[in-house]
């Protein structure tokens, strides 16, 4: 099985406030690059094979504090940006969530197309084969993908065959740390929208030794991965 953890970039000047969506030329701010050096060190536990990156600054530049420590270059993968908002690129959140559409939004995101832009279900679509790639390129290893709430949301509701319409009821905080176990049967998400240590999950990942019958594994301890440490943020 191939641990994919699912990284959001961290704060930009724009976050909360503007529909950033693939414009390129934003940036971390003081804080944001704070985030992305405290997201490397929880991640340090974990032996991580590859680092990937939608192309955008915001990711490249929360990407680049983990593969660094590691020696990793970090390969942009299109298919990962952002969604293409298209006419609402750039435009307040504020402004946006007084019009129709946003309204439809809210309440049937998969019936929509944003004006000149994609459609939620292309962009899931798109970002969920990339990272079936990217699993199948790395089988058995630890990889780290850092990408954008939406579609963070987006392959989080995929893996966890929740429709396209409830993509909304998850939650993904900047440089929060969603992981899911993938190859093996049916995807397992074991940790999701976490600010806090990654102890359990390095253990997780790492091979089981075979009980003393030769038999791999044993009877489960039902004990499930640890909670954040802080409340999720929106």
């Amino acid at each position: 099985m191939t641990l994919l953890l699912l990284i959001r970039h961290a704060l930009t000047e724009a976050t909360g406030k503007r529909l950033s969506g693939q414009a390129p030329g934003l940036h971390l701010t003081d804080e944001g690059r704070r985030q992305a050096s405290d997201v490397a060190e929880r991640l340090r536990p974990l032996s991580i094979a590859a680092v990937y990156s939608s192309p955008l600054e915001r990711c490249m530049e929360t990407a680049e504090p983990i593969a660094a420590a590691r020696g990793l270059p970090v390969p942009a993968v299109p298919d990962l940006q952002e969604v293409g908002y298209g006419r609402w690129t750039g435009r307040p959140l504020a402004v946006l969530a007084r019009t129709a559409l946003w309204k439809r939004i809210q309440q049937q995101p998969s019936s929509i197309r944003f004006p000149d832009g994609e459609t939620l279900t292309e962009v899931q679509r798109r970002s969920a084969e990339a990272l079936d790639g990217l699993a199948a390129k790395h089988p058995k290893r630890t990889i780290a993908v850092v990408s954008h709430a939406d579609v963070i949301r987006l392959v989080v509701a995929h893996y966890a065959g929740i429709h396209v319409d409830l993509f909304q009821r998850i939650i993904v905080s900047p440089a929060s740390v969603s992981a899911i176990l993938l190859g093996d049967r049916v995807p397992r998400i074991v940790r999701l929208n976490d600010t806090g240590g990654m102890a359990d999950l390095a253990a997780r990942a790492s091979p089981r030794p075979p009980s003393p019958d030769g038999a791999r594994g044993g009877v489960s301890s039902n004990k499930g991965p640890t909670s954040s440490r802080r409340p999720p943020r929106a």
